[in-house]
């Protein structure tokens, strides 16, 4: 896929998030999850990812129905972010609908007992 084309598709993505899209961006869009920037259907390679902490290297990634179908594509896709040196975290629609809070302590203790990648940024809640 084009360089061109993954950036328009990113741009469809953000113009049409899901529900449960919405509601965790509303948590980490402007700095409102432990002070650190989110950036949401970012093109990384071939791939488009949900939400990203490039700071921190944490991708999320919210998941409806369709891929209990794409399973493959997911391992797939999922190992070559790793490859980049990128931790994946995926939650279904229903966990971010209905579990919030746990879905924002699993991030944060993530982001917690990951290495700090400036240690004088002073960052946190």
């Amino acid at each position: 896929m084009s360089t061109e084309k993954v950036l328009l598709n990113a741009k469809t993505l953000r113009a049409n998030q899901t529900e449960a899209e919405q509601r965790l961006w509303y948590n980490l869009r402007a700095h409102r999850f432990m002070d650190l920037k989110f950036k949401r259907q970012k093109p990384m390679g071939r791939y488009i990812v949900d939400f990203v902490c490039v700071e921190h290297q944490l991708i999320i990634e919210i998941d409806g129905g369709q891929h209990a179908e794409q399973a493959g594509y997911d391992l797939q896709r999922d190992a070559w972010l790793r490859g980049q040196g990128y931790t994946v975290l995926r939650f279904w629609n229903h966990e971010v609908m209905h579990q919030l809070e746990g879905v924002l302590e699993q991030i944060r203790s993530t982001i917690t007992l990951s290495p700090d990648p400036s240690p004088t940024s002073g960052r946190g809640e």
